[in-house]
C-alpha cells in the first residue's frame, strides 16, 4: 500500500500587502478581508526560479522525516510556469540540484489548481506499474512570473509558493493513504483563465461559476462512489481558489464551516500547491482519519480524493 510519508512546504519570505492597493484598485477592507480572503500575497525573490523553490520545499521535507531525501525511484513536477522556458523540464534540473541517482525517473506534468489530486493518481499509478518503493511529488507554480501588477482580477490573489510530498510502498499504521479519485475537464472553457502574451488572464466571474458548480457535483459523486456520508469526512480540504469560493462551496454542500479551513490571508492562491499547504498542517493531527481534497481551476480542470489513514475503515465498499 502507497501512502504518504511526509510533506514540506516552501512560501518565499516577499509579501505584497493588498492593503498597500486599495487606492490603486478601488477596492476596500470588506472586499479584501471578506472576498478574497487574501490580504497578502507570497512573492518569490527576483533570482529565485522555479526549480529553486522546489529544493526549498524538499529540504523542508527532509527536516519534516529526519532524513536525506537521495534515493527516490521517481520524481514528478507539477508546474505551468517553468525554468528556462520547460526545456529542459524542471524535474531534470532539480534532480541535478540536489545529485539524485541516475536511475531516478523524472518528469513534469502540466496542471494548476487541480495539479495535486492528478498529481498523486500520476505518482501512486507510476510507482505501481513500475514496481518502485519511493516516489516524490512537488509542486511549484510561482505565478508572479506572469501576474500583471495592474490586473486587479490576478495581483490580489495569486501567490508564490510550493510543496513537496514523499510517497513510499508499504505504508504503516496511521500514514495517509491517497484514493479514490474522480476527475473533469471543460476544454472548451479553458480561456476562462489563460496565458495571454506573456500575462495571465483571469474571467473571475466564469471560474467562480464552474466551481461552484461542477465542484459539488464532483464531491457528492465521489462520496456515493465510495459509500460515505459528508459526515464521515472529518476535514473537507479545497482548492484555496478565494474566501468567496469556498465560502460558497461550503454553502453549496451543506457543510460546518469547522470542516473546511482555509489559508489564504498571509500567502493567497498558490495553485497546485494550495492544498499541500493545507495538508501538511494536519498530516500528524491523530484526531483525523478521512479527509477529502478537491483542486479546480486551470484547464478548466478538476479533481477530487479520499485520503484516509492506513488503519481506518476503508473508503471502498469491501475494500
Amino acid at each position: 500500500m502507497i501512502g504518504i510519508k511526509g510533506i514540506g512546504t516552501y512560501v518565499p519570505a516577499g509579501r505584497e500587502s493588498n492593503f498597500d492597493k486599495q487606492e490603486k484598485f478601488g477596492i476596500d477592507e470588506k472586499f479584501i478581508v471578506g472576498k478574497l480572503g487574501v490580504e497578502r500575497v507570497s512573492r518569490k525573490a527576483a533570482d529565485e526560479e522555479t526549480s529553486d523553490l522546489c529544493v526549498s520545499a524538499i529540504r523542508d521535507l527532509e527536516s519534516q522525516v529526519g532524513r536525506a531525501i537521495a534515493a527516490v525511484d521517481c520524481l514528478v513536477v507539477c508546474t505551468q510556469n517553468s525554468d528556462r522556458r520547460g526545456l529542459p523540464h524542471t524535474s531534470a534540473i532539480v534532480h541535478g540540484k540536489l545529485g539524485l541517482q541516475k536511475d531516478c525517473a523524472c518528469f513534469d506534468i502540466s496542471l494548476g489548481c487541480s495539479g495535486y489530486v492528478y498529481g498523486l493518481s500520476v505518482v501512486t499509478g507510476f510507482m505501481r506499474a513500475n514496481g518502485f518503493a519511493t516516489g516524490l511529488l512537488v509542486t511549484a507554480d510561482p505565478y508572479s512570473k506572469i501576474v500583471d501588477p495592474d490586473d486587479k482580477n490576478t495581483v490580489l490573489l495569486f501567490g508564490d509558493g510550493a510543496a513537496a510530498t514523499l510517497l513510499e510502498d508499504g505504508c504503516t499504521s496511521g500514514e495517509w493513504v491517497p484514493g479514490p479519485f474522480l476527475f473533469g475537464t471543460l476544454g472548451k472553457d479553458g480561456g476562462a483563465l489563460e496565458n495571454r502574451d506573456g500575462k495571465l488572464f483571469m474571467n473571475g466571474r466564469a471560474v467562480f461559476n464552474f466551481s461552484a458548480t461542477e465542484v459539488p457535483a464532483q464531491v457528492k459523486a465521489l462520496l456515493e462512489k465510495v459509500g460515505l456520508s459528508e459526515a464521515d469526512i472529518d476535514q473537507f480540504l479545497f482548492h484555496q481558489g478565494s474566501k468567496f469560493i469556498v465560502d460558497h462551496l461550503i454553502k453549496r454542500l451543506a457543510l460546518p464551516a469547522e470542516k473546511v479551513p482555509m489559508n489564504l490571508a498571509d500567502q493567497g492562491n498558490t495553485v497546485s500547491s494550495s492544498l499541500p499547504l493545507l495538508l501538511k498542517e494536519r498530516i500528524n493531527d491523530k484526531t483525523l482519519n478521512r479527509l477529502l481534497l478537491s483542486g479546480f481551476g486551470v484547464g478548466l480542470s478538476w479533481a477530487s480524493c479520499i485520503l484516509q489513514r492506513a488503519n481506518s475503515r476503508p473508503a471502498t465498499p469491501g475494500g
